[in-house]
């Protein structure tokens, strides 16, 4: 294979995953072990990505669980940052957005949800486990929004 053909095949690998920031609190503590009350639970989910060097990026998912019982009243707020470093390189520019944007988050995913998950449960609370996450389709619907403003500033 020349050097030409191997320099255009594109490259992806995970060089490493990490846990950036985790905080976790529980202000209605003690009071709130008194009762069993079913909590509502909020997620906020959020990706993004910086270059670290040309074809390596840092891609960090966020998930923020915010529970509050019948009172509206915080439970609990579990806040996780999980990261990664991607080499990705030999895309175009629609495929390098897709890897950034939905695959690497997904690979991020099930780490999240196990470190989420570890802090409820040391904090004393039932254990919950979140559901899978489609970020393909969260991508394209950002897409689509994304397509739609630009179509009416235009």
């Amino acid at each position: 294979m020349s050097e030409t053909t191997e320099a255009q095949q594109p490259k992806f690998a995970i060089q490493r995953i990490y846990l950036k920031d985790v905080s976790f609190e529980s202000p209605s503590s003690p009071e709130s072990f008194r009762q069993s009350p079913k909590p509502s639970v909020n997620l906020d989910l959020n990706a993004r990505h910086v270059a670290v060097e040309p074809g390596v990026w840092e891609v960090i998912l966020s998930l923020t669980l915010t529970a509050t019982d019948d009172n509206q009243k915080t439970l609990y707020l579990a806040e996780v940052q999980q990261a990664g470093i991607f080499v990705i390189d030999g895309l175009d520019e629609s495929g390098k957005d897709h890897m950034l944007a939905a695959f690497c988050p997904s690979i991020l995913f099930p780490y999240a949800r196990e470190n989420i998950d570890s802090l409820i449960v040391k904090g004393s609370f039932p254990p919950l486990m979140l559901a899978p996450v489609n970020f393909d389709a969260l991508y394209e619907q950002a897409k689509l929004a994304r397509e739609r403003e630009n179509a009416s500033v235009q």
